[in-house]
């Protein structure tokens, strides 16, 4: 089922959570709703469950608009971050507990619910499980549990709030590995807060990026990553670098003038003459011994991090002292032998640059 949201404005006194916000989600896709705490994303969601009243706007399910409908009505499957499973219940009770408050006449029989109980329970791959209380269970058997019996009122529309936050990191991957194979066998249309971005990036169909009741920008995780819309989209994901100067255009491109470095602005992704700040990113910037006429900034290594494939190191810039993370393959480091404390060039393969009058309003809208 397809879900439309439609100039959605919520207030919640003088805090604007949701401020005109407009998304289509595709039938059968999996999205993520991805931003900082206080960003709207929860809100949202909750409005497209039914358990917030948008203050102006619509929700549209499968082209029907279901604003004024009760969540009962919706047909929505809810998890919620911390389970919400009933402890005096076992496993398989949890499960069950939808369809048995169903109404009399669509309530399925005791042999059809424990059928059904039953083939979700070896879904989630927790049918041995079915005797014990939630007690009994890790966090992540829980959070199966809870995502089970969402499942079992067969919702047409699929809504997670977080579904692993309270979750270690190493359980944390393994269950979204999970989740992105339970999705493809089942083709739920299906929706997910979370402010990890590496979750969203390796899970979601498309991503969704708020800030401050609003959607910075809407795509595939391939797209808002290497094609970011706003300095907001670029600094929250992933590590960035900034490099702040004045911008020079010409018709084959532009110049950053950067301390006593000038750093070459490819293509039309640039913005105007005038102050402005280059975001680059540690795996896109190149590293050589420092001599006089080197094009580049001359930085020092002032610390090398080998741990793993990748090299972090961490680079002062000789004009200002700024810090200039830089990744490098670890085999490249090696055989280059750089040391700490060495004089060296860091140059940008590529770089984007935004006007300093919008970067700096974006990033104070981030806070």
């Amino acid at each position: 089922m397809s879900i439309q949201v439609r100039n959605v404005h919520k207030r919640f006194g003088d805090f604007v959570a949701l401020n005109d916000v407009s998304l289509d989600f595709a039938e059968g896709e999996l999205t993520a709703l991805l931003g900082p705490s206080g960003c709207g994303k929860t809100t949202l969601l909750r409005i497209i469950a039914g358990l917030e009243r948008a203050d102006a706007g619509q929700v549209v399910l499968a082209g029907q608009d279901a604003s004024t409908q009760h969540v009962r009505q919706r047909n929505v499957g809810f998890v919620f971050q911390h389970y919400a499973l009933f402890k005096h219940m076992t496993v398989f009770e949890n499960v069950a507990f939808g369809l048995r408050v169903k109404p009399r006449g669509e309530r399925p029989s005791e042999a059809k619910i424990r059928e059904k109980v039953k083939s979700l329970l070896e879904l989630v791959q927790l049918d041995w499980l079915a005797d014990r209380f939630p007690a009994q269970l890790s966090g992540g058997q829980r959070q199966r549990i809870a995502l089970a019996r969402a499942l079992a009122v067969e919702p047409r529309v699929l809504l997670l709030d977080e579904p692993f936050g309270a979750l270690d990191a190493k359980v944390r991957k393994e269950l979204r590995r999970w989740l992105r194979r339970l999705h493809d066998d089942l083709h739920v249309t299906s929706v997910f807060v979370t402010h990890d971005q590496e979750e969203a990036l390796e899970v979601a169909d498309q991503v969704v990026l708020m800030n401050r009741g609003s959607v910075e920008q809407f795509g595939t995780p391939e797209a808002v990553y290497n094609h970011p819309a706003t300095p907001f989209v670029f600094g929250f994901l992933g590590n960035v670098n900034l490099f702040h100067g004045r911008l020079e255009v010409g018709d084959s491109g532009g110049l950053l003038h950067t301390g006593e470095a000038v750093l070459p602005v490819v293509g039309s992704g640039h913005e105007t003459e005038g102050d402005a700040v280059a975001y680059v990113r540690p795996h896109d910037l190149d590293l050589e011994r420092y001599a006089p006429g080197t094009d580049g900034i001359a930085v020092t290594l002032r610390r090398a991090l080998t741990l793993g494939p990748v090299a972090q190191l961490e680079l002062e810039r000789e004009d200002n002292q700024d810090v200039i993370e830089v990744a490098l393959p670890l085999e490249r480091f090696r055989h280059h032998g750089f040391k700490e404390g060495e004089l060296l060039a860091v140059r940008p393969r590529q770089l984007r640059v935004f006007n300093q009058g919008r970067t700096t309003q974006e990033q104070g809208a981030a806070r």
